[in-house]
């Protein structure tokens, strides 16, 4: 185990810092850094006063470069499973939870890091940011949900673009194919990232979480149940002192005061 958190929690309310700090080792993923992450964003998911979580990469050079190949070499085909339904758990814990995460991506989001930032709800990169899925190149695949959510994200042609012939692309491809969502051209991916998390923040927040609950879930869904599911989210957003505020501000002229309840 390492003297110093490989994850670092920072909480300036309403908004939420979680940084992987291996810059050492450009941000890479091992079995303790995956731990902690976890540890992390549970906590937030816990934390109330918490409403946005930023995710990002401690140093200039990358998010994260991908998994630790030197911990990856040595397990078994067991431990290798076992592994990567520990890196997929990141995605479901993320998917779980009731407030946005983004990710801020400066320098290179490679591997298990491309990965990492597509089970964000939102991605914000510098202009200079490298995404891929360079597997292959080691005799490997995809093991933390890429070729499932890049996919879903880009599409089949352009994911088996990435992922076949473990292609590198810049921050303009990313966005163009709809991988990220916001590259920041005039300040870093953090603070464009933790300005979009300032805006998400001041909206309702239970409002925040029926939304990802049904776009999220709703996309696992046939069109017709899943049409009923926002139905049934907008009806119950009705019984909430958030949107009697909210509704009320609204015809009084003046900002609503969200309590989250």
């Amino acid at each position: 185990m390492s003297d110093q958190p490989l994850v670092l929690r920072e909480v300036e309310s309403p908004l939420a810092r979680v940084i992987i700090n291996r810059p050492d080792k450009l941000n890479a993923l091992n079995a303790e850094v995956i731990g902690q992450l976890a540890e992390s964003l549970s906590a937030l998911g816990r934390d109330d006063t918490v409403r946005v979580i930023v995710l990002t990469g401690a140093g200039d050079k990358a998010f994260v470069a991908g998994a630790d190949i030197a911990e990856m070499a040595a397990l078994t085909p067991e431990q290798a499973r076992e592994f990567a339904r520990r890196g997929q758990r990141i995605g479901t814990l993320i998917d779980e939870l009731d407030k946005p995460v983004i990710a801020a991506i400066g320098g290179f989001a490679l591997g298990g890091g491309c990965e990492l930032a597509m089970m964000c709800h939102l991605r914000v990169a510098s202009p200079t940011a490298k995404f891929g899925q360079p597997e292959v190149g080691l005799g490997l695949i995809p093991g933390f949900g890429g070729t499932q959510r890049l996919a879903r994200l880009v599409g089949e042609g352009r994911a088996l673009q990435m992922i076949l012939g473990g292609q590198m692309i810049d921050a303009a491809t990313a966005l163009d194919w709809g991988l990220i969502d916001l590259v920041a051209q005039e300040s870093t991916a953090l603070e464009a990232a933790e300005a979009l998390a300032g805006r998400l923040a001041r909206q309702g927040p239970v409002a925040l979480a029926a939304c990802l609950r049904a776009v999220r879930r709703g996309l696992q869904m046939p069109l017709d149940a899943a049409l009923e599911y926002e139905a049934a989210l907008f009806g119950g957003i009705f019984a909430t002192e958030d949107m009697k505020e909210g509704t009320a501000a609204f015809l009084a002229k003046r900002k609503p005061v969200f309590r989250g309840c």
